[in-house]
């Protein structure tokens, strides 16, 4: 009996460790990039002479509901590209690419994991539920993106930042044009970081046939990030421009702009290492930027 019991637990231990690496929660840089928009706009809408209680809770229901719909999407994705990624160095030891795990048992995982998410979706208002059904539109095409048009970058900044408006409505109920701003600064944000990282697999890329930013504008690669990461910038100064001055808000502000700067100097295409550690700045770069909102939210 008890080795019968041995073996099924080993066996639930290597179902556990490829369920980890499938939706990549071994890799936290992913579910944090979604949501750190969330957080973006919570802090923007935000009246903080209300309970901060409330605050705390959506920032965790937020970050739950990113981590959820972040380990669907990594599934799908492997689904869509499982027969990409077997051709890929970086990626051809994914479950789905190297056969531990079939397309039908990942298929009921990704059902769960969006059942889950829509439970906290409906702790929110109906605009945001509405919100947050469109947004799965965007979740589900994403993949497919890199087939027909060499700006996939584009598609995922709309998909990844959709948490910004989401999150601006579950606190207020409506859409302002600050929060736009945000959302299109985000998507500026998104074509640079993932630019940065799509550089790691240019080489590969091109042999299959997939498109991306990063081979459309490989000459130009750190010109094009540099262009993204300003305007990211210039829209957020706009944001925060009856504030400009000598305050906490604006010195997190400055620090956000200067994790952009390091990215851009770190990051090089032939060194495929640099831009995998110039990428994982992001998570500090999304954490400055949320300090900043809320000490600028909190000053108004």
């Amino acid at each position: 009996m008890k080795l019968v019991f041995d073996i099924y637990k080993l066996y639930l231990m290597k179902q556990l460790k490829i369920f980890i690496e499938l939706t990549r929660l071994n890799k936290p840089i992913g579910y944090m990039l979604l949501f750190w928009p969330c957080s973006w706009g919570l802090a923007l809408a935000y009246d903080f002479d209300q309970n901060i209680n409330l605050f705390i809770l959506y920032l965790i229901l937020f970050l739950l509901g990113s981590i959820l719909m972040r380990s669907a999407g990594c599934i799908f994705n492997d689904i869509v590209d499982r027969d990409f990624d077997k051709k890929v160095e970086r990626t051809k030891n994914r479950p789905l690419a190297s056969g531990q795990i079939s397309v039908n048992r990942s298929l009921i995982y990704v059902c769960l994991l969006c059942l889950s998410a829509f439970a906290i979706l409906m702790q929110f208002n109906l605009f945001t539920i509405y919100l947050g059904m469109f947004s799965m539109i965007f979740a589900f095409s994403y993949p497919f993106m890199k087939r027909v048009t060499y700006w996939p970058q584009l598609f995922l900044g709309l998909t990844f930042n959709w948490g910004i408006i989401m999150a601006y409505t579950a606190v207020n109920g409506d859409i302002s044009i600050n929060v736009i701003l945000l959302y299109l600064s985000a998507i500026f944000w998104t074509l640079g970081y993932d630019t940065i990282y799509g550089a790691q697999d240019i080489k590969d890329d091109e042999i299959i046939g997939v498109k991306s930013t990063s081979i459309k504008f490989k000459k130009n690669i750190k010109i094009f990030v540099s262009a993204n990461y300003f305007i990211t910038l210039i829209m957020l100064m706009y944001i925060f421009y009856n504030k400009i001055g000598i305050n906490f808000a604006t010195l997190a502000l400055c620090l956000f702009f200067l994790s952009l700067v390091f990215q851009i100097k770190k990051f090089d295409k032939s060194k495929p290492h640099s831009c995998l550690v110039a990428f994982k700045t992001n998570n500090f770069s999304g954490l400055v930027l949320f300090i900043s909102i809320l000490l600028n939210s909190i000053s108004i």
